[in-house]
């Protein structure tokens, strides 16, 4: 099964930039999308649709133009878990999961911390999240888990590593990210490349995108059952819809 995770950044400003033509072109089996910033009503579905993704689930956070998570498969899941059930997650449009046989993939978008209450509902919901799917893979251990985590996990991860008291970057966060993949994920990227830097993410001030000063704030999860499954993992710099760039993973599944 090919998977990309994308921060498009708002579907809609992406669709006018190319993001269907480039979708087609990736062609991947299923493509999980983080902060979409609109309603389902709101985006143009046909496109979607004649780009090859028949099956397309919205998540929407319940604040208009903000957050948001889908997901887009070019086969009909088993089932669509929209959300977590927990409130504050929830009313954000953070969450949406996509059961297939043999494979459960969950599109998440993790809150940032630009400021400090901002930081606290992040790290409550970094406790929430964390056991919501501790408990989770008790019933699908064949998990993967893409989006933007909005954390740097180690100093390879980020252009600039003396940025310690920036949040994405803090002691803290990337503590938790990296109890995270010991409570039993992969980072798929870093599994299969554990010496090469790229970023997923590049600020729109100082050019930084032209000078690659980046962050790896987009990650695949893989539980671990799926590990020696792991294909391939490459992040997708080359499309340009977005702050962000697509991430991609391979996973064998069932008899591939």
């Amino acid at each position: 099964m090919k998977i990309i995770s994308y921060n498009v950044n708002g579907i809609r400003a992406a669709m006018k930039k190319g993001f269907t033509d480039w979708l087609t072109s990736a062609n991947p089996d299923v493509i999980c999308l983080q902060e979409i910033k609109a309603m389902k009503d709101q985006i143009d579905l046909e496109a979607i649709e004649n780009a090859g993704y028949r099956y397309n689930y919205w998540f929407s956070a319940q604040k208009k133009g903000y957050s948001g998570v889908a997901i887009l498969s070019k086969t009909e899941p088993k089932h669509v878990e929209y959300g977590t059930g927990i409130a504050s997650m929830d009313f954000e449009g953070r969450n949406i999961r996509a059961d297939f046989e043999g494979i459960s993939v969950m599109s998440m978008y993790l809150p940032s911390g630009t400021n400090a209450m901002r930081l606290t509902h992040k790290f409550e919901y970094m406790d929430m999240i964390q056991q919501y799917l501790y408990d989770l893979r008790k019933e699908f251990p064949n998990l993967v888990v893409l989006g933007d985590y909005n954390i740097c996990h180690e100093a390879i991860d980020i252009h600039n590593p003396k940025m310690k008291g920036v949040s994405g970057f803090l002691p803290e966060e990337r503590e938790w990210l990296g109890n995270f993949i010991g409570s039993g994920f992969t980072d798929a990227y870093r599994y299969l490349h554990p010496e090469k830097q790229e970023f997923s993410w590049w600020s729109y001030r100082a050019n930084s995108r032209a000078n690659n000063k980046g962050w790896r704030l987009d990650y695949a999860m893989v539980s671990e059952p799926l590990q020696e499954n792991i294909k391939r993992s490459v992040i997708l710099t080359e499309a340009v819809h977005s702050d962000h760039c697509p991430i991609l993973v391979e996973i064998g599944v069932g008899s591939e």
